[in-house]
């Protein structure tokens, strides 16, 4: 049996966590999100703050694998038709300078099989660990994370990616709703305005953790360091 994470408190909690039963989440870290040629970066929008947590994410990632700890990525994406691409969404993107599915420097934006939606380089997946398209920003969401976790045994869940104020906070709500014990690291999640990252943690600690609880990477590892070399 594992320790309990120190953080906002203790993870799990009731203590009861492993590596048959927990699962590392790396949400939307793909070039289209942090590449300066990619569909953000087109839109208007500062990727360096998402950037920035790519070594904590690789920590994060480093930790789980030695620990035998599920690892699961998410991706922003379309299928090529965009037949699961609402209107509004599609407006949206218009508007910002960098229409869903047109094409540019890394393919077309957000749609399956381009450039863009690869993970960055330095958190690559490693064969065996799945990769989940998903057409809006919760995973739970006209995709199968579900069925994966619930398939594999998953009752606790590790967030790390991008970003806070978006994909990440609406996945860790929508997983705390199914019953998943929840844990964000706060140190290798980011958005791209610092004030928005902030004020989002801020509300996940609302009522002493109403959603999960919050941590550091290190705090992670201290917590793994019975099943991991550090």
């Amino acid at each position: 049996m594992l320790r309990q994470v120190n953080g906002l408190y203790p993870w799990p909690y009731d203590g009861r966590w492993s590596a048959a039963d927990t699962a590392l989440l790396v949400v939307d870290m793909q070039r289209d999100l942090l590449d300066p040629e990619g569909w953000f970066a087109l839109t208007g929008g500062d990727t360096a703050p998402l950037v920035a947590i790519v070594p904590a994410v690789a920590r994060a990632l480093a930790l789980a694998r030695a620990a035998r700890l599920a690892v699961i990525f998410t991706i922003e994406s379309h299928r090529p038709d965009l037949s699961d691409l609402p209107a509004n969404k599609l407006w949206r993107s218009r508007r910002l300078g960098a229409a869903i599915g047109e094409a540019g420097p890394l393919g077309r934006h957000l749609v399956r099989g381009a450039a863009g939606t690869a993970v960055v380089a330095a958190l690559a997946p490693e064969p065996g660990e799945p990769v989940v398209d998903k057409p809006g920003k919760s995973a739970f969401i006209g995709c199968d994370l579900d069925q994966i976790l619930r398939r594999r045994g998953v009752r606790n869940l590790v967030f790390s990616g991008v970003t806070t104020d978006g994909a990440v906070q609406c996945t860790l709500r929508d997983a705390n709703d199914r019953g998943y014990e929840c844990l964000l690291l706060e140190d290798a999640t980011a958005s791209d305005v610092a004030r928005d990252h902030a004020d989002q943690v801020h509300t996940l600690s609302l009522a002493g953790g109403h959603y999960g609880s919050i941590a550091t990477v290190a705090a992670l590892a201290e917590a793994l360091q019975p099943e991991t070399v550090r």
